[in-house]
């Protein structure tokens, strides 16, 4: 579990320093057979903020933890992207498509932290 937690804290590290908007970090570890620990949720400003998110957030893992996700999504159409570590899920949105799933309202049941925008 301490290797979850690393890579939540380094991907919200990563968000902030590249100015990511709204991140909630939600966790799921109490939820019975939930198929993973932690998602992170975020959205940036425009196509290019999102696409340079989600490669800043997966470089700095790689480059701190020497982890690498399991899969992702939607890099070469960065309004939804999807980066899949195992037992942390990170979704880096456009504003219009994040508000529109409301992906932390369906994951209710989880306990989430939203972190404050450097606006």
């Amino acid at each position: 579990m301490a290797e979850t937690v690393a890579i939540v804290g380094q991907v919200v590290e990563s968000l902030l320093e590249g100015k990511a908007r709204g991140i909630v970090k939600i966790d799921l570890r109490r939820l019975e057979n939930c198929f993973c620990s932690f998602f992170v949720v975020c959205h940036g400003t425009s196509a290019t903020h999102v696409a340079a998110l989600a490669e800043g957030v997966e470089d700095d893992v790689k480059r701190e933890l020497g982890e690498v996700p399991f899969h992702a999504e939607g890099m070469n159409t960065p309004r939804w992207t999807v980066i899949d570590y195992g037992d942390v899920v990170v979704h880096v949105f456009d504003k219009e498509l994040r508000d529109f799933y409301q992906l932390e309202d369906f994951w209710g049941d989880g306990i989430a932290e939203a972190l404050p925008d450097d606006e």
